[in-house]
């Protein structure tokens, strides 16, 4: 990343994009548009941008349709969701196609602003932090890659979820809460009711492809009341 973090907005409301652009301009931020799904998709997957402002409901491709075929092309492109759609079903289908987070209309231009700095300040493992992690003889982390050997096959993750195992891992030693995650992974200041269930739901994706029966874990279990575990050789 240069000296400026390059954010494109694709958002088909001309008085809301007008908006933004100038409120992240503002902020030092270099901004590109889209106005269409279409456009969106193509800009977004040009590996360009530090960060994509993306919205549910666009014309052409939705929103939703993008992320996915963004993800199956680029799992570390990070995304926040904007949106008017605010339930738990939509919260859920944008943050399990993996988007970094979902802000749903009317939002304060504060919060986004917070939220994006959030997201764009992902929290790096440093000094003793392995490149690979042996959860058992069966699964085998490769954090640089974003993949994982499990049971001879090869299984892809996103940088958001390679960062959750890495810290947990970091701090095997002790259960990890919510927060501790929100702080140090997404690099929130608070935990927010959307923020908690962004964890869950994040927890809830690495259990299903990490563990053989994710309704019993064995690797990444829940420590009633204290937070998340990773357990490893």
């Amino acid at each position: 990343m240069g000296d400026k973090a390059k954010i494109l907005i694709v958002e088909d409301e001309e008085a809301i994009r007008t908006g933004l652009v100038d409120v992240f301009v503002y902020h030092g931020y270099e901004v590109d548009i889209a106005d269409n799904g279409n456009d969106g998709l193509s800009m977004a997957g040009s590996g360009q941008f530090d960060l994509v402002l993306l919205d549910v409901m666009l014309p052409g491709i939705n929103g939703f349709d993008i992320l996915k075929q963004l993800r199956d092309q680029d799992r570390e492109q990070a995304v926040i969701m904007l949106t008017a759609k605010s339930t738990d079903e939509d919260i859920i289908e944008g943050l399990s196609l993996g988007a970094d987070d979902y802000v749903a209309k009317p939002f304060s231009i504060t919060q986004l602003v917070l939220r994006v700095e959030a997201v764009l300040r992902r929290t790096r493992p440093t000094g003793d932090s392995a490149v690979f992690i042996e959860l058992d003889d069966a699964i085998k982390l490769d954090t640089q890659n974003l993949s994982a050997d499990i049971n001879n096959q090869t299984t892809t993750f996103t940088r958001r979820e390679m960062d959750i195992l890495q810290y947990l891992h970091q701090h095997h030693e002790r259960p990890v809460p919510r927060d501790e995650l929100l702080t140090n992974v997404w690099g929130y200041a608070r935990n927010l009711d959307l923020e908690t269930r962004t964890v869950d739901i994040h927890i809830a994706k690495l259990r299903r492809k990490i563990e053989p029966v994710p309704a019993n874990p064995r690797h990444l279990v829940t420590i009633r009341g204290a937070g998340y575990k990773l357990l490893s050789k």
